[in-house]
């Protein structure tokens, strides 16, 4: 490779984001009506914004869809294909859709825009051309129109995709806007970046080492079942005097020996412990436990020295944050 052709590369990439800005600059300037008519159609919604499209369209819609889920507006993507076959099931009057078509003539679009219309369901639709097919089926034309495509032959969607996708983008930041979407609703629909940066800390930083649920290795059951009952983790450590581990018993555990009928709380609890649980180390990363948990279905590790010691427990909801992370904004039913 030459530098006159490395150059040659650089001069036509800034060519192509040259003609994508004038094409997004054309699209700033007609913005106008339509478009706040949008906004007010969606939100005005009290189901949810279904996106549909087709190939590079398409592309866009699942991005637009998954902007606006994560702020505050529910939607999802619906192939038109898919619909077509049964997937227009999922479309009810309460809802919004967008229709996103260059050209506004995607034949397997427009097939399924009029059983939507049927049903009462607002269209408003993303097109450079008003006068398509699919601009006379919908109730809202937000007209995205570039003067051309960055590709060389004006076919490859280039410039048009890049004016849909921030004309989506516009219509998800003034719904934030008209919501009050803030970072704290934000945080509430983002809960993998708390629980991420959570996971990257050492167990050790998250751990028990205070009131362990203790209970000697010639404890009877009934005195083992106490601890557990008083220790709140869901487990208690057998240990020797030394308290290095001998086994562990769980809620789960007691609940099979009442099931299996042996339940005898003058038992000793040796006899019924787990002698090789599943552990932890204090250097152990929180995501390495909690992988551990997912695949043992447990929600409780006790956290082991290299001498066997027990010098703490990790339990699931401390790898969650205790309540800090929010996966459902109210306890409403589905």
């Amino acid at each position: 490779m030459t530098d006159t052709q490395l150059d040659s590369f650089i001069a036509r990439g800034k060519e192509v984001l040259s003609i994508e800005e004038k094409g997004l600059a054309s699209v700033r300037e007609s913005l106008g009506e339509d478009f706040a008519n949008a906004v007010a159609t969606l939100a005005a919604c009290t189901g949810r914004v279904i996106i549909t499209g087709l190939g590079k369209s398409g592309l866009v819609g699942r991005k637009i869809a998954a902007t606006l889920s994560s702020t505050g507006t529910p939607s999802f993507f619906l192939h038109p294909v898919e619909g077509a076959h049964g997937d227009l099931g999922m479309v009810r009057k309460e809802d919004a859709v967008i229709a996103i078509s260059n050209s506004g003539e995607t034949d397997e679009l427009n097939a399924v825009l009029p059983a939507i219309k049927s049903f009462g369901t607002k269209i408003i639709s993303l097109t450079s051309n008003r006068d398509s097919t699919m601009g006379s089926l919908s109730d809202i034309v937000v007209q995205v129109k570039v003067p051309c495509e960055a590709c060389s032959y004006g076919l490859a969607p280039t410039s048009s995709t890049t004016a849909a996708l921030a004309t989506g983008d516009a219509l998800a930041v003034c719904l934030m806007d008209y919501k009050h979407f803030d970072s704290k609703d934000f945080k509430k629909f983002h809960p993998g970046g708390a629980l991420g940066k959570r996971l990257t800390k050492c167990v050790s930083e998250m751990m028990h080492i205070d009131n362990i649920p203790f209970a000697k290795d010639g404890s009877t059951l009934a005195e083992a079942l106490a601890v557990l009952n008083d220790g709140g983790l869901g487990l208690v450590a057998l240990v020797d005097d030394q308290k290095r581990l001998s086994g562990v018993i769980t809620d789960g555990d007691i609940r099979r020996i009442v099931c299996k009928g042996v339940f005898n709380p003058q038992s000793p609890a040796s006899e019924f412990m787990i002698t090789k649980p599943m552990r932890a180390s204090s250097d152990m990363s929180a995501a390495l436990a909690l992988d551990i948990m997912e695949e043992k279905q447990i929600t409780v590790l006790p956290v082991i020295d290299d001498g066997g010691y027990v010098v703490g427990m990790i339990h699931l909801h401390d790898l969650l944050g205790k309540g800090r992370l929010k996966f459902a904004e109210s306890h409403r039913g589905c």
